[in-house]
């Protein structure tokens, strides 16, 4: 079974942008997948169990980039 949830992530402005988050966000343990959109500000993320909201934010922001909420 797969989780999704979407956030909006604000600071992503191109391709680069896209990749650093997702690789910041595939490092947390039971992250399965990440899409993230520069454009709209959203990134998707498909994780085997339900993710802390303190984890996501913690990985956006590491990745420079700012964790606004749960879509």
């Amino acid at each position: 079974m797969s989780i999704t949830t979407v956030l909006t992530v604000s600071g992503m402005s191109c391709g680069h942008c896209e990749k650093t988050v997702s690789a910041g966000l595939s490092a947390i343990p039971g992250v399965t997948a990440v899409v993230a959109d520069a454009p709209s500000g959203r990134v998707t993320v498909a994780s085997v169990q339900p993710l802390e909201e303190t984890l996501l934010r913690s990985a956006v922001d590491g990745a420079g980039f700012t964790f606004v909420g749960q879509a």
